[in-house]
């Protein structure tokens, strides 16, 4: 069955910086749009970052343009989302999202709290 497996949120200082990873299986990889939300306190769920199949194609929400980065290893079946510049507005839980044909699969979402 599809899994996503999120990693690597965590507790930083404003400005500081975090990685999130998130492992795929179950499904090709390569051949799905993969992408990354987020969900603050008492706020809907809102895209991050979309990447197209390859990784040369990526899309931002405009709160984290230049901060934010979406890749992916198609070798690894990994999606990253690398956060820079980090504002306490970035605190939510992170979730990573695959698009296979038809179907949306999430995973279960890592937390990221920015504070000082």
């Amino acid at each position: 069955q599809v899994q996503l497996v999120e990693s690597g949120g965590g507790l930083v200082q404003p400005g500081g910086s975090l990685g999130l990873s998130c492992a795929a299986s179950g499904f090709t990889f390569s051949s799905s749009y993969m992408s990354w939300y987020r969900r603050a306190p008492g706020k809907e769920r809102e895209l991050v970052a979309l990447i197209n199949k390859s990784g040369y194609s990526t899309n931002y929400a405009d709160s984290v343009k230049g901060r934010f980065t979406i890749s992916r290893d198609n070798t690894k079946n990994t999606l990253y989302l690398q956060m820079n510049s980090l504002k306490p507005e970035d605190t939510a839980e992170y979730y990573c999202k695959a698009d296979v044909g038809s179907y949306s699969y999430w995973g279960q979402g890592t937390q990221v709290t920015v504070s000082s």
